[in-house]
């Protein structure tokens, strides 16, 4: 199977819009053409890891973190991220990461964090925003069904656990074809009046390209009147961290003992318990300070992440418990995810889980 496949299905599970500005996602070397031998996935694109998928003879390495994050200017092998590069290229191993727009869905790694800790009815705690458009459009009555039906099969009118959701409106068009025209109605020189429906549904924008292919090739007019609104509405499926309810409250120490059950950690770092139980869990994979207060807002007994430096844990300010336990601790899982979001639909492409860590925290106890 050539690359290019594999990247549109990694790409329609986590688009690349999805992706935070300052991240890297995509493919950072390779050809879409190429054959795949075997994919090699893992957290971090390190050259211990590549010379693993040499001796594996694989030629497609997914990870997690872009070992490519700001712009290179030279490829001299000075910093193993240049290291890395060549080795790549000279081997024809293609590299992919798939970052913070895997984060950023439900489905992604904060949702194996979610099932690791079995909590239930769990949801993004911080909804994206900015990702939803909408489409109008106006079409002569007797067509309005077919167009509809093409917008919904190019993946307009999603809402939660809607779809094909949309609006129609009566009402009357007009227009006046020149003699360069090809009215599919009407007359040269003589303004017509049509009886039309509007028609209103949204979209994702990732979707905008094939959603307006679709509206034109089955629209019957020449010049096809449409608009596109941005809109502010969150997406809800689609965000910063997620949030659910244990099955069972806890005390703090008890729950401290479950997650690094859980999450297979030996050292958590956390604020003085609340001295309430543990029933509402937020979770961020990775750097996740940021989302403190949106936990607090929520009414989050605790937020579990990583990387909280020593003066935000006083902005817990006895609201909540931080749990942070680590940065690779809580992305740990996301190699087997990347695993399973592969062979679910490619079941024939040989995937190959990372056998080293790459953790570069190590810990002396």
């Amino acid at each position: 199977m050539k690359l290019g496949i594999l990247i549109r299905h990694l790409e329609a599970y986590a688009p690349l819009s999805y992706q935070e500005d300052y991240d890297n996602s995509g493919l950072l070397t390779g050809d879409p053409e190429q054959e795949i031998t075997a994919v090699m996935v893992a957290l971090d694109c390190l050259e211990s890891v590549l010379d693993e998928a040499i001796r594996l003879n694989c030629n497609v390495v997914l990870t997690h973190h872009p070992i490519v994050f700001k712009g290179l200017k030279k490829l001299t092998g000075k910093n193993y991220v240049e290291r890395v590069m060549l080795k790549a290229i000279k081997n024809n191993i293609a590299l992919y990461a798939i970052h913070t727009n895997l984060d950023n869905m439900h489905n992604g790694v904060n949702g194996v964090i979610c099932d690791r800790l079995g909590l239930q009815r769990a949801k993004i705690l911080n909804p994206k925003g900015g990702v939803l458009k909408k489409l109008v459009t106006f079409c002569p009555s007797a067509y309005a069904e077919k167009v509809r039906e093409a917008l919904f099969s190019a993946g307009a009118g999603h809402i939660g656990n809607y779809s094909e959701a949309s609006f129609y409106a009566p009402g009357t068009g007009t227009f006046k074809a020149n003699e360069d025209a090809s009215p599919f109605v009407g007359q040269h020189g003589i303004q017509h009046r049509e009886d039309e429906l509007k028609i209103e549904t949204i979209y994702l924008e990732h979707q905008e390209r094939s959603i307006i292919l679709a509206l034109l090739e089955n629209h019957p007019y020449e010049e096809v009147a449409y608009d596109l609104y941005p809109l502010e509405n969150k997406l809800n499926n689609v965000g910063s961290g997620m949030i659910g309810w244990l099955e069972e409250e806890m005390d703090a120490s008890a729950f401290l003992y479950f997650v690094k059950e859980k999450m297979n950690v030996t050292v958590i770092r956390h604020t003085a318990p609340t001295g309430k139980k543990i029933k509402k869990v937020a979770v961020c994979g990775g750097s996740g300070s940021f989302l403190l207060q949106n936990a607090i807002a929520a009414g989050a007994d605790t937020l579990i992440t990583a990387d909280f430096k020593y003066h935000e844990f006083f902005d817990a300010d006895g609201k909540l418990m931080i749990a942070d336990i680590g940065h690779y601790e809580s992305e740990q899982f996301t190699s087997v995810l990347l695993k399973e979001i592969i062979n679910k639909t490619f079941p024939d492409i040989l995937v190959q889980v990372i056998q080293q860590t790459t953790n570069p925290v190590h810990y002396f106890y």
